[in-house]
């Protein structure tokens, strides 16, 4: 048997008789060199910049077209936005239910509520009437609404009430007030609705003024007042006028003093005459009312009655000073003016006194100032005169 020949590498050892033997093929040096087998694995710089560069143009035309489709959109919107506020100008036009087509006035759309469709299906085949030039078509009546109680059935007994119980007087200022001392929580627009529509309204009338000047036969004194009607304190400002009530029975006259403070009436006198008595006795009875240090200014117009030498000496002797307005300007003299509105608004104009008598008209007028003093509310303090005097305690 012949043996081949082994050719030894110079740097490597010699293969052992075991690995001739089983045909182990000997391991390559280390320092043999590797040829490269198989494409390069990196790619080229410049190609890779270029597809990016591709890329971003793509994704920037990408949102020029979302940007445009948006924009798109949006006008859409605003032409919707604006037919439907053209058609709902149109209803409101028309007078039409909600179920109305504005392009079909009379007729309900397609689309509407069931209850809508046969509110208006209700008015095939009736007949319109032309009237005034406007067009009126009959409804016909819902049974089921009509069996419904009433939401302000409750609320309006209770503003008849306050209505009727202030004799009249009180708007719808004065019953909210009312309504809320009563624990009624009630806005002041609900109330006023229900009061015009069930013909709750309170009389008024334009006042009528009566004269007392007769000229000047006595030196006046000067208008320290100067329109400012506002005092501080209880008994610094009082105003005073006199003004004329016509009844079938005669003519009767109320002479009130007036406290700036608040309004307060402090005193007044009723009579049959507008002389210096009626005014003299108010102004005594006001002064009964004052306490130690007190010295209000008495401001009044030009009318004779003030210039009487005992109303002079009232003043003296209770260290009032007197204050007087300008000839034939009542604006000088607008609290006391303001305050014979309300008498006039609530008490007399558009009642009959008819069958009345003088001294049964005297007690009634009466009893309406004693009610403005104690219990009529003022919408400013949300109580009566006499009740926010109580609790700032000034009266007890």
């Amino acid at each position: 048997m012949t043996e081949t020949p082994v050719t030894e590498t110079p740097g490597r050892k010699p293969p052992t008789a075991g690995e001739r033997k089983a045909g182990v093929a000997p391991m390559a040096s280390e320092n043999m060199p590797t040829s490269a087998s198989g494409p390069r694995d990196t790619a080229d710089p410049s190609d890779t910049l270029a597809s990016m560069e591709a890329r971003l143009a793509r994704l920037r035309a990408r949102l020029d077209e979302l940007d445009a489709d948006v924009e798109r959109q949006r006008r859409e919107k605003k032409e919707l936005d604006i037919e439907i506020a053209i058609r709902k100008g149109t209803l409101e036009l028309l007078g039409k239910e909600p179920g109305a087509d504005p392009e079909k006035p009379g007729q309900p759309r397609e689309d509407a509520p069931r209850q809508d469709r046969w509110r208006n299906a209700g008015r095939d085949g009736q007949k319109s009437v032309a009237r005034g030039g406007h067009r009126v078509q009959h409804v016909p009546l819902q049974p089921d609404a009509m069996k419904r109680p009433d939401k302000d059935a409750s609320l309006l007994e209770l503003v008849r009430e306050a209505f009727e119980n202030s004799k009249r007087r009180y708007g719808y200022k004065r019953i909210h007030p009312e309504l809320k001392s009563m624990g009624v929580r009630v806005s002041a627009k609900r109330i006023m609705r229900l009061m015009t529509g069930n013909g709750l309204v309170p009389l008024f009338k334009s006042a009528k003024r009566h004269g007392s000047y007769k000229g000047e036969f006595t030196k006046a004194p000067k208008n320290l007042v100067d329109r400012d009607f506002h005092a501080e304190r209880p008994n610094m400002l009082w105003v005073t006028d006199l003004t004329e009530f016509s009844i079938p029975a005669g003519k009767a006259y109320l002479s009130p003093v007036i406290d700036c403070y608040d309004g307060m009436p402090v005193a007044w006198t009723i009579g049959t005459g507008p002389d210096s008595a009626l005014a003299n006795g108010m102004l005594a009875d006001a002064c009964s009312t004052l306490k130690d240090g007190e010295k209000p200014i008495i401001h009044s117009d030009r009318g004779y009655h003030y210039r009487w030498p005992e109303w002079i000496r009232i003043c003296e002797d209770d260290n009032l000073t007197r204050s007087m307005s300008a000839k034939g300007c009542s604006p000088d003299n607008a609290a006391a003016e303001g305050f014979f509105g309300r008498p006039r608004q609530e008490f007399f104009h558009k009642r009959s006194f008819a069958g009345v008598s003088m001294d049964g008209f005297i007690n009634m007028l009466d009893d309406y100032m004693v009610w403005y003093r104690d219990k009529r509310i003022k919408t400013e303090f949300g109580m009566s005169i006499m009740d926010r005097r109580r609790r700032l305690g000034l009266v007890a």
